[in-house]
């Protein structure tokens, strides 16, 4: 069976999940045939995902989230504007997708969270089926439990992912801990698509905390958080552009630039882990067994769900700023459940490979061909 897949590409979590399930899909012996990757300026595709995605990638324009440079907190506004007035790029990125979805000739389109690749499957109708894969899914549960209050961005946030799943066969939700299926809404549950590297990793526990954050931006709280802590030794991993590989802001708070082997082998040493609430770090941080700091970037609906399923699951506590200090007296108190984790994350590809083969046995039997709107 061919796979193309279609990537939102801000950030580093759905890529990462693309390139895990490539592998996955490779050692299954089934044949991925590209990917898609979009992002808000639709030529630069990272150079982690080029290094370790064996296949070729087409960059196309897409929708992204906008920040405020003073507050570091998502701004909705910008956001709505922003992709208002980029209409027609994105108008030209459906004409795109369509094309290399021609080219590549799939038997399947994977989508990972990209809202132009809910769009092309509702307006061009492909025969190609395609289903969607992101934790974000799992917020359409019925069963998840939602911040309160916040009924504005959770209304916004579903918009946005329902649109992403237009016309989808299936939507896989990641979660840390198994759910019960969704089929009334098209929902089924599996677990997290995690490198492979991760399984070999031997944890130990060094005198550091790992931080890692989306935007460098969120570092200047780091920093003063520091300045009154300076005995604490904390390595940070950012993506501000430096000249060198690791900047020594000071004896003990040193800044590297984002590298996905480093960043693991680093996490396998480290006291704890404190991240802005996204997925896949924290994910991994249950695979070790490590305690986890989650703050969310400031009115990021996403992230805040993340941050609440997540301390849930056990992976740690939550705040709102990065001052570590309630983290460093929690951490000798954290309770380990990597073992739980890992049989759970151990079942990935059992259960992803065994739904995939009921939308082609369906298919089969009722449909010879993709028909919109059967989710």
């Amino acid at each position: 069976m061919k796979y193309l897949f279609i990537i939102q590409g801000e950030g580093r979590g759905h890529l990462t999940q693309a390139i895990a399930l490539a592998e996955m899909l490779q050692n299954n012996k089934h044949q991925v045939v590209g990917a898609l990757v979009g992002s808000a300026d639709g030529e630069a595709i990272p150079s982690f995902f080029k290094d370790n995605f064996k296949y070729p990638s087409v960059a196309f324009v897409s929708p992204c989230l906008v920040y405020c440079r003073k507050t570091k907190a998502l701004n909705v506004r910008k956001t709505l504007i922003n992709g208002i007035l980029n209409i027609s790029k994105y108008v030209s990125s459906l004409k795109k997708i369509n094309t290399s979805i021609n080219q590549f000739n799939p038997d399947i389109i994977i989508n990972f969270y990209d809202v132009l690749g809910g769009l092309h499957q509702f307006l061009f109708r492909p025969k190609v089926p395609m289903v969607c894969i992101a934790h974000q899914y799992l917020l359409l549960h019925q069963d998840f439990e939602h911040p309160k209050k916040h009924w504005l961005n959770k209304l916004l946030v579903n918009t946005n992912t329902f649109i992403t799943a237009l016309g989808a066969s299936k939507k896989f939700a990641l979660s840390f801990t198994p759910f019960n299926n969704d089929p009334k809404h098209g929902i089924y549950v599996i677990p997290p698509l995690l490198r492979s590297e991760i399984s070999q990793l031997q944890t130990s526990k060094e005198d550091f905390i790992l931080v890692y954050v989306t935007q460098h931006s969120l570092a200047d709280e780091l920093i003063k958080w520091h300045s009154k802590n300076t005995k604490i030794k904390v390595h940070c991993f950012w993506d501000k552009p430096q000249n060198t590989e690791v900047y020594k802001y000071s004896r003990n708070l040193h800044f590297h630039r984002i590298n996905g082997q480093k960043f693991l082998k680093m996490m396998q040493n480290c006291q704890g882990l404190v991240t802005t609430a996204g997925f896949e770090s924290v994910c991994e941080a249950m695979y070790l067994g490590k305690p986890t700091l989650m703050i969310p970037v400031p009115k990021h609906y996403e992230q805040a769900c993340n941050a609440i399923d997540a301390k849930r699951a056990g992976a740690g506590i939550t705040g709102v700023k990065f001052d570590l200090t309630d983290f460093i007296n929690y951490i000798p108190h954290h309770q380990n459940i990597s073992q739980d984790f890992q049989h759970w994350q151990a079942q990935v590809s059992r259960i992803f490979l065994r739904e995939i083969s009921t939308i082609f046995s369906v298919q089969e039997e009722i449909v010879p061909t993709f028909s919109f709107g059967n989710t």
